[in-house]
């Protein structure tokens, strides 16, 4: 299955249906009097949050939702039917935007979560409903009310715990290979990663959800190489793993520029809790290993993992600052919610 996580559609509620002008035609009933039914409501247009989904995709085939008009009124004070409504079916984790791009309409974080994003028209009245005891035959009936339409944005946001960033063959999908299950792509050129992966990760027993993001190059933001489109995903995550490729002449000149992108691309992502590894640590003489990570440590003033994800050096430790730091995010999103 293909990864699409923008699209663009045309939603459009259904019109009301129209009244009806009637009146009663019994042969033994002198003054019959006046029976035109209302017309039936339009088709609504929801979006509904469902489970089993992990991408747009059908959105990519399908750009236009158009409800039904409700039925018309009939004679016999007999109402339209209402028109059946329509479901925009979505992963969890989608924002729904205006046409805009930017106005948030609706967050579907909530498996079972209906918004309504267009209401259909109410259905016209009928003359029936303008019979009054001085207006005893009105040749009134109303058509039915219109619709909604507009052009929105679907844009998922993948829900993980944790979130991989760094330069392209920086060692990521090797990493998120040897800690989970997920097979990523894996090859010895730059941008083997394409789509945003997800992993299981299990650590003393317990698990998260680890993504790998295509990799980030410098002018990212201003929409260079795969610019930052993939970078929404990170904004959910309770913390950022910054891996570095150890083999490269000047770690620290690309963890600043990484941070730089990060902080473009504005959404929080430069205050997220980060976690530095120096990756590739078995292609590095031991020396040379040493000095660039006290360069990284003076730059960053954190501490810095050493680990290999050929190797399997340093992976449970950086696996377990990650477990830390996401339940430290939880418990205080759980105090936030409680109070």
């Amino acid at each position: 299955m293909k990864f699409l996580d923008q699209a663009k559609v045309y939603i459009e509620s259904g019109q009301g249906g129209p009244g009806s002008m009637s009146f009663r035609r019994e042969k033994f009933i002198e003054y019959g009097g006046p029976d035109g039914g209302n017309g039936g409501r339009g088709g609504n247009v929801w979006v509904e949050c469902v489970d089993g989904l992990n991408t747009l995709i059908d959105y990519r085939y399908q750009q236009h939702f158009r409800a039904q008009r409700g039925g018309h009124g009939m004679g016999r004070s007999r109402t339209g039917a209402d028109s059946p409504d329509i479901v925009l079916k979505v992963p969890r984790g989608t924002e729904i935007l205006e046409e805009d791009n930017e106005t948030v309409i609706a967050d579907m974080t909530e498996l079972g979560q209906r918004v309504l994003l267009a209401k259909g028209g109410d259905g016209g009245f009928g003359n029936e409903h303008y019979k009054s005891a001085t207006n005893r035959a009105p040749r009134r009936a109303d058509p039915g009310w219109p619709g909604e339409n507009k052009w929105i944005w679907l844009r998922l946001k993948l829900i993980a715990d944790a979130g991989l960033v760094g330069l392209p063959n920086a060692g990521k999908s090797t990493f998120l290979s040897r800690v989970s299950r997920a097979r990523p792509k894996i090859a010895d050129y730059p941008f083997t990663t394409l789509k945003p992966q997800l992993g299981v990760v299990y650590v003393d027993e317990r698990e998260f959800v680890l993504a790998d993001l295509p990799g980030l190059i410098e002018g990212a933001s201003e929409g260079a190489g795969l610019g930052t489109r993939f970078l929404g995903h990170v904004e959910r995550c309770a913390v950022i793993l910054h891996l570095l490729d150890g083999t490269e002449a000047d770690p620290v000149k690309n963890w600043r520029m990484i941070r730089k992108e990060l902080k473009a691309y504005g959404a929080g992502l430069e205050d997220k809790p980060e976690i530095i590894g120096l990756n590739k640590a078995d292609a590095i003489p031991p020396d040379e290993l040493k000095a660039k990570l006290q360069k990284l440590k003076r730059a960053a003033k954190r501490p810095i993992h050493v680990l290999s994800g050929v190797s399997g050096e340093g992976i449970e430790d950086v696996k377990r600052a990650l477990l830390e730091q996401i339940q430290a995010a939880r418990l205080q999103q759980g105090e936030d919610s409680a109070s």
